[in-house]
């Protein structure tokens, strides 16, 4: 059968009676291969232009917000002996309701009606207190009568002394007279003398005389006698009324003293008294300690303390309780580098051990099985060369997981800048950290675009 006459006879006639160059033809295998890796790069420019979240990944466990929240131990607040246990591992149990009770063991709070022994001794002190509150009433009473007392006696002895200084004046008065009356005497004898020695007058009239001076002079030693015992009488009025008033300022003085050491008694029975009220009130409420109650709803976690009579030491623990339904939050450690980039808002993806999740750290939308959180709390000092942040469930998203426990691991990424995948892979490459003007700029939920982008700068280094 002859063969057709191929194409390159007519360009080359030389070449036309050979056969090879009848079989050489262009693969289509070839051309198809080069359509698809032209497609498949295309693609992956066109790829490269697609929006990139960045986003800083960190990992950590699972806490609470609020410091009531976490687990808390329950300690003694006095020394003890465990008596009985009323709660078990694992129980759930309500605010105030009893975990165990204790019994003394320091010898002074043995007895067992040593409260009530206690207030009959606050009682009997009480009374005390009124009985000696009525003495020193009495005893300010009876300073009153005797204030009243030397006042009368005071005038009294007062009236006294005028009486006396008047009855002096008259004896006084009297002598004067008396003398007058000797010397009146005295001198009318001297003239009777003067006359009978010249015979003008009787011997009868000389002794008349003489008798006469002689009653003057009597009645003049009399009136002495009795002004001496006037002055003598008035000094012993005013001397009766000094001493009255020696007298009952003595008696005030020691009724003062009694006075003042009853209000001194007064005040330190009252002194003991509030001590007594302090004992008692404590010992009221230390009886109240035996038994160690819940101070918020929660789980036993467990028993620090086991089995009966064994001894509690004063603030020690004896139990674990896990409050009832905490505010969970998730406690991530970053980097010193990327805390510059983070701040409170800031937008956060989690996964939490135990659900199955398929992530897609720069498509957050896309990703399956992850929450989202707003990041709460960021730390000022480091632990252990990384910065912590607590992070809480996000308003208005899917809520978290309810058998969550605190304790578990959690793996999170915080939301930054959309940026294109190019860029990100050439900042990856070169080792440069995220973009960080933009978070200056903006909000954390929503950073500057426009510093977000890259510049010229940047795509030169």
């Amino acid at each position: 059968m002859p063969f057709a006459a191929h194409p390159l006879a007519e360009t080359h006639p030389d070449k036309a009676g050979f056969r090879s160059f009848e079989q050489v033809h262009t693969p289509r295998a070839g051309r198809t291969l080069a359509r698809w890796c032209a497609a498949l790069g295309g693609l992956l420019l066109l790829a490269g232009f697609l929006p990139w979240t960045q986003n800083i990944r960190s990992e950590g466990t699972l806490t609470t917000l609020r410091p009531q929240d976490r687990p808390q131990t329950v300690p003694s607040t006095i020394a003890g002996r465990i008596e009985r246990w009323h709660v078990r591992e694992g129980q759930l149990v309500r605010r105030g309701d009893t975990l165990l009770d204790i019994a003394e063991t320091k010898d002074k709070y043995f007895d067992p009606n040593l409260l009530a022994r206690t207030r009959e001794q606050l009682a009997a002190k009480a009374g005390t207190l009124r009985e000696n509150a009525a003495k020193a009433q009495a005893l300010g009473t009876q300073q009153a009568a005797l204030r009243a007392g030397l006042q009368v006696s005071l005038n009294k002895a007062r009236n006294k002394v005028r009486q006396t200084a008047l009855k002096v004046r008259a004896d006084s008065a009297e002598l004067v007279a008396a003398r007058t009356d000797q010397s009146v005497a005295q001198a009318q004898l001297t003239r009777q003398q003067t006359l009978y020695n010249q015979g003008l007058k009787s011997l009868t009239e000389l002794e008349s005389r003489r008798l006469k001076l002689q009653e003057a002079t009597a009645k003049l030693q009399a009136v002495e006698s009795k002004l001496g015992s006037s002055r003598q009488e008035l000094l012993n009025s005013r001397l009766e009324l000094n001493s009255l008033q020696a007298e009952y300022q003595d008696k005030l003085a020691k009724s003062e003293s009694d006075r003042r050491a009853t209000q001194a008694y007064q005040y330190d029975a009252e002194g003991q008294l509030a001590k007594m009220r302090n004992e008692y009130a404590n010992l009221r409420i230390r009886s109240g300690y035996y038994r160690i109650t819940a101070p918020q709803d929660g789980y036993v976690v467990r028993t620090l303390k086991a089995g009966l009579g064994e001894m509690v030491k004063e603030g020690e623990a004896v139990v674990t309780v896990m409050p009832h339904r905490p505010q969970l939050a998730a406690e991530l450690y970053v980097q010193p580098m990327d805390i510059p980039l983070l701040a409170v808002g800031r937008r956060v993806r989690l996964q939490f051990d135990g659900w199955p999740a398929l992530v897609f750290s720069g498509w957050p939308g896309t990703s399956f099985g992850t929450f989202a959180g707003r990041v709460a709390v960021i730390d000022n000092l480091d632990s252990k060369g990384r910065y912590r942040i607590l992070v809480t469930p996000e308003p208005g998203s899917e809520p978290w997981p309810q058998p969550l426990r605190v304790g578990s691991g959690v793996y999170g990424w915080a939301l930054l800048d959309d940026v294109p995948i190019w860029y990100e892979l050439w900042r990856q490459l070169n080792g440069f950290p995220p973009n960080f003007v933009g978070y200056q700029k903006g909000s954390p939920d929503k950073p500057d675009k426009k510093a977000a982008e890259p510049t010229a700068d940047d795509t030169e280094l």
